[in-house]
């Protein structure tokens, strides 16, 4: 792994993120094996990036369903101070956001470039309310106005440390399904998995950061997957929601109940602990 740089961290606030788990999962959770003899490493659910940031390895291959996020990352790797550049266009004002939120809502929008659609995400992300990233089924971000005083939408120091990070150490970074992502697998690699969460209720289903949805028979699919690669000789670490659906998919493999902080729920009465899984093949 190369040396940690503290200024490389999320630059979006991300439904599900795992900053507030890292340190538990970095100081406990890592295979001993991969971290003294570094590999391969793989996160099919990218996501703000919190456990890649953290980790800051070469030899890394990070994917993500959500093409504007994708976007983000490949835009801050190669055209950081141009992304820099048009954020500083964008005004914290309802009026404006809610023009810069319906670009996505007109067929006859004029086609954007990587880089506005880069800081349109980042821009919103920053002034939205409870920094959600949600779209509705037709694929539009859906989330009202913050009205927060003095947002910081241009964090210059963090997108140059994250591009540094993402041209020093060059990972592989994919938009795709997340069974694709790990086509390349070998033994002695590391692949963290942090899929949208089973549900805890019926209205605690949040997959809205992308409009393709995430139900259980996905959950299947992704343990089968974690099954081919445990054959393989990789090692598996994956994220959930500490459901029975979860435990019971996952018997066999070793299952640790954590409690994680959330912020992000447009109920403030039901942000703070919960209960998640860690699941493991080592």
């Amino acid at each position: 792994m190369t040396a940690q740089n503290k200024l490389v961290k999320p630059f979006l606030k991300w439904a599900g993120g795992k900053r507030q788990l890292v340190p538990e999962i970095l100081n406990s959770h890592l295979p001993q094996d991969w971290r003294s003899q570094p590999r391969g490493y793989f996160e099919p659910f990218l996501g703000g990036g919190a456990m890649l940031f953290s980790l800051q390895p070469f030899n890394a291959t990070v994917n993500d369903s959500n093409h504007q996020l994708i976007n983000c990352y490949k835009t801050i790797r190669d055209q950081v101070d141009e992304l820099i550049d048009n954020l500083k266009i964008h005004r914290n004002e309802k009026d404006y956001y809610y023009e810069i939120r319906d670009w996505d809502r007109h067929d006859n929008s004029p086609e954007r470039s990587a880089i506005e659609q880069a800081a349109r995400i980042i821009f919103l992300n920053k002034t939205c309310f409870n920094g959600l990233f949600r779209v509705n089924a037709a694929g539009q971000f859906n989330v009202p106005f913050g009205n927060y005083k003095n947002p910081n939408i241009v964090n210059e120091v963090v997108l140059k440390a994250v591009s540094e990070y993402l041209n020093h150490s060059q990972p592989n970074i994919r938009q795709g399904d997340f069974q694709a992502a790990v086509q390349e697998a070998k033994e002695g690699d590391f692949v963290y998995f942090d899929p949208p969460y089973d549900p805890v209720s019926i209205t605690a289903s949040f997959t809205g950061y992308d409009v393709n949805k995430f139900n259980k028979d996905e959950q299947r699919r992704l343990k089968e997957l974690c099954d081919d690669l445990s054959r393989r000789g990789c090692y598996i670490l994956l994220s959930n929601a500490y459901t029975q659906f979860i435990r019971d998919l996952y018997l066999g493999y070793n299952q640790v109940e954590i409690q994680a902080t959330r912020a992000i729920n447009s109920n403030g009465s039901k942000r703070g602990k919960v209960s998640e899984i860690l699941i493991k093949n080592y």
